[in-house]
C-alpha cells in the first residue's frame, strides 16, 4: 500500500473523500490486492463496487468470491 493509498484511507474513514476519489481508491486497493487483506469492510465494499459495475476485478478469471 502506498502512502497517498493510506492518506485516502484515512480520508475515506473520516468520510471526507469525494465519491469520485472513493471509486479511484477501491479501483487501486482491488488492482493491488490490499482490498482483499485490509479489513472485512473493505473487500465488502470492493465487492460491491464490482457488481454494480463502478470498478472491476483484476482478474476476472480467478475463482469465486
Amino acid at each position: 500500500m502506498t502512502l497517498r493509498h493510506l492518506d485516502d484511507l484515512i480520508a475515506y474513514e473520516e468520510g471526507t473523500l469525494e465519491p469520485e476519489a472513493v471509486i479511484n481508491l477501491f479501483q487501486a486497493l482491488v488492482d493491488s490486492g490490499d482490498a482483499w487483506t485490509l479489513h472485512g469492510h473493505y473487500g465488502r465494499a470492493a465487492r460491491n463496487l464490482i457488481e454494480l459495475g463502478l470498478i472491476h476485478r483484476s482478474c476476472p478469471t480467478c475463482g469465486s468470491w
